[in-house]
Parts: C-alpha cells; structure tokens; sequence
C-alpha cells in the first residue's frame, strides 16, 4: 500500500520505520511481549532480571590509530524488558575485551572509587523499576571461538566486581552468552515439497532451532532463525552458552532468545539476533561519528535513565593507551536532552 498526498508517495514500510524509530528514541515502547503484560514471560518474570548485551566494534583496516568502541546495553524496565539504556566507551585499537565493564579510580579525597559500565547500568535498574536484579542474562557479541574463554574470564570477573562494588555479598546468578552471526551454516527445510515447513520465500520457518548433530558434542551452544527470510537464504544465529548460574534449560533459553526477537524497537517483525546485542552494536557504530579528533584521554558516554555524560567508566586523569604509546581519544559527553532515551535506534 502507498500512501499520496501533495505528491509524495511514501511506502508502507517506511512510515512504520519512521514511526517506531520516532518512537523508541522518545523513550517509549513499540513491541511488549504478551507473556509480559501477564508476568508470565518464563526465566524473567519470576524475580527481578537485566537482561543486557555488549559488542565491541573496530576501526576499518588500515586505520591504525583509531580506537575501538565498545558498548554495554540493559534493560531499564521490568518485566516488560523492552527499554535498554547505553553506554559506550572508546578503548584501545582492535581490543575485544571491553575495559571500562568495571574500573577502580583513586580520588585524592575518597580514595578507590568504583565505577564502570556495569555498576552505571545496574544502578539506573535499580532507579527505574526500584528492584534490585537478581538475575543477570548477559548477551555477548562479536567474539570468535579462539576468544570465547578469555572474554568470559575477564568479563565475569568484571560482572562480579561491579555488582560487589553495589552491596556486600551482592551476587546476581549470571548467565554469559555469546552471539554469533558470521558463520556459513545455513539451514533448510528437510522437504521443499512442503509448504509448511517453509515461509513464502523458500525459507525455513522463523522459530526453528537446532541444538544437535551439527552442535558440539559436550557443550551448551544452538542455532535459532528467530526471522523470516525476505530475500535470499536465512542465515541463523549461532548462540554458545559459556556460562550459566541460572540452569536454564535449553528449551526454556531458547525460548526467551526467541521470543526477545519480536520485541526489537526498529522494525514491526522478528529480527535475525536478539535485540539486546544488535542495540550493542547499533549504540557502538553510532558512537563512532562522535569522536573527537584532537584529544588524549579515554572516555565514555551514557543514554538511559540515570545516565550521566562521561561516566565513571571513562579516565579523565589517566588515558588508556593504545598499541603505539599514545592515548586514546575521548568521545564526548552526550546532551541532556538525548541521555534518557535510545539514542541509537
């Protein structure tokens, strides 16, 4: 359908674009789960949880000063789990760890002061829905199987630190999962045949998930084509498990991985990763046009509620340095007008 007026057409599919973009940047919500208005969404809506997502993004080849941003997004509303508050940091070039999840500063009056990503994401849940979380489902992008135990490592130390820096013997169970959507599986219908067992374009189902025989033998990983192809062949995403303090089962997570694709603020259908770690990526890609050129120190900036210009994640006295010796730029601290809502929809 198209509709005219004083001679402009516009698509359908664009003004829906338009309108939910509009929308979830103005701090509203487009999609809720149906489970959620009913508490009835399983492994969330039991006790208080955050759900959040992290992706790192580098500078294109050749570009050998450039930093690498990093960003952290959570949940700010509970159990509806559909706004997501961002953080973004800049960090030396072509480091996939994200070094700003939790950091210890000494104030010359206060001495060791705590800050991070994590602690300001976990401190704004806290001001938003006024419960503490209690579980943690952390979706991590953009990390290669050579990578997958040195950034669970360092990062669910940094997990438990933050939340430790909040309250003594503060310790949320922890889930860590890692997304991948750079592989080369694709997945087919077993009958082409049979127009039930594909969408209109020839695709397999959205919702289909495969947890055996092309998985590996011993370890908590899955395939799940949570969208529906609209052109070409659906590539699936690829989750690994790496650590889970919640026993989720593997129908149950999958479930919620599923599910969460239908809740993403940009577009009106279901979407190829779970929209936690696409916001990620989205915050850390838009975050890269803010940098500044001329400057030395490391920074960071924050949307959401509670959220404040550059953060206790960033180093206004002592920059991260780069490979090279010198210290990585800053980005700059973000308007008030822009830090409550999701910016980088």
């Amino acid at each position: 359908m198209l509709l005219h007026k004083a001679g402009v057409q516009i698509e359908q599919a664009n003004l829906c674009k338009y309108c939910t973009e509009d929308k979830c940047q103005g701090w509203g919500r487009n999609t809720v789960l149906v489970d959620a208005l009913s508490r009835r969404i399983p492994l969330v809506t039991d006790r208080p949880t955050i759900i959040f997502g992290a992706d790192v993004t580098h500078p294109h080849p050749g570009e050998d000063s450039s930093p690498s941003i990093a960003a952290v997004v959570a949940s700010q509303d509970w159990p509806e789990v559909t706004r997501y508050a961002g953080l973004v940091s800049a960090q030396a070039h072509r480091q996939e760890l994200i070094e700003d999840l939790y950091k210890v500063r000494q104030d010359p009056q206060k001495g060791p002061v705590s800050s991070g990503m994590i602690r300001e994401l976990l401190i704004s849940f806290k001001k938003s829905t006024g419960e503490k979380p209690q579980r943690i489902i952390f979706y991590r992008d953009g990390v290669s199987e050579g990578q997958f135990y040195q950034v669970l490592l360092f990062e669910l130390n940094a997990i438990r630190k933050a939340c430790a820096s909040l309250e003594a013997n503060y310790q949320p169970q922890v889930t860590f999962i890692v997304v991948q959507k750079r592989h080369h599986t694709r997945l087919f219908a077993h009958n082409h045949n049979d127009k039930n067992s594909m969408d209109r374009s020839g695709n397999i189902l959205p919702g289909t998930v495969v947890d055996t025989k092309i998985c590996h033998p011993t370890e908590f990983d899955f395939y799940l084509c949570s969208h529906a192809g609209i052109k070409g062949t659906s590539r699936p995403a690829h989750y690994h498990v790496l650590w889970d303090e919640n026993n989720f089962t593997a129908d149950g997570l999958q479930t919620l991985t599923n599910n969460l694709c239908y809740t993403y603020a940009r577009c009106t259908r279901s979407v190829s990763i779970v929209p936690p770690a696409y916001y990620a990526h989205l915050a850390a890609f838009r975050a890269r046009f803010y940098m500044e050129p001329e400057s030395s120190d490391s920074g960071s900036m924050a949307s959401g509620p509670g959220g404040r210009g550059p953060t206790s994640g960033s180093s206004a006295s002592r920059g991260t340095r780069a490979p090279g010796g010198a210290a990585v730029k800053p980005l700059p601290a973000l308007k008030d007008n822009v830090k409550n809502v999701m910016f980088y929809c």
